[in-house]
């Protein structure tokens, strides 16, 4: 794997270093989002089409999980569940297209989700707003169930679940997706003529039960932030 494309620039006084080739193939499948959801979207049939119909399914799949982990009010967490799976398994996806023919000044044009920062970044986000929705939903006894010995250990063992959780989320969605490309930029390197096909079918598979963990996993842990205790 070649390194990232590197740039450098001051803001605000502190040099600041990016990407370039995790934000050029990030904001390509966020604008790749924003059309197929204007094409499916456009003309909304009670028979639909097969754009449509994909979409539905697949909203319609994420509507049915938030609502039924989340016990009460479930629907309002619909929007960022569904738009973290279909980004994600959009990113993820792009490492499998033919990119890397692009030649940039340096690095490579692969899959954003093979970059940490982007990771850790989703799984910041993730992390922001459960905990906020806790503390709405919950107040002070997000973190202290009540006032004692075993209350105060009890927070304590959930702060440390607060930092773990987001680093898992990061780690294994970069690792595997990272790993993938790996072994196929190998394979590539032994024998181009077939050898990596059934590995890059296999990655397709991987992109996208790769997105449906993170996606579940978030679900979990707003159903844990929100849902009463019994």
């Amino acid at each position: 794997m070649s390194h990232h494309w590197v740039v450098e620039r001051e803001i605000l006084g502190h040099n600041m270093l990016f990407n370039m080739d995790t934000l050029i193939t990030m904001w390509a499948a966020m604008a790749f989002l924003l059309v197929v959801a204007f094409f499916a979207t456009r003309k909304l049939s009670v028979f639909p089409g097969k754009l449509q119909l994909v979409f539905e399914s697949i909203l319609g799949y994420f509507d049915g999980l938030v609502t039924g982990m989340i016990h009460e009010g479930g629907r309002k967490h619909f929007p960022l569940v569904a738009s973290l799976f279909l980004f994600i398994v959009t990113a993820n996806l792009m490492g499998q297209l033919p990119l890397k023919v692009f030649e940039l000044k340096q690095g490579e044009i692969a899959s954003p989700t093979n970059d940490i920062n982007l990771t850790a970044g989703l799984a910041v986000i993730v992390l922001v707003y459960y905990v906020v929705a806790g503390v709405i939903k919950k107040k002070h006894k997000f973190l202290l169930h009540e006032i004692s010995f075993v209350g105060i250990i009890s927070m304590l063992v959930e702060l440390l679940e607060l930092v773990t959780r987001p680093l898992t989320l990061a780690l294994r969605l970069f690792g595997n997706i990272l790993a993938g490309e790996i072994l196929i930029t190998a394979l590539l390197g032994l024998c181009a003529w077939g050898l990596p096909l059934p590995i890059m079918f296999f990655e397709i598979l991987v992109a996208c039960v790769q997105a449906l963990v993170f996606t579940m996993l978030t679900t979990v842990y707003i159903a844990t932030a929100v849902n009463d205790q019994h």
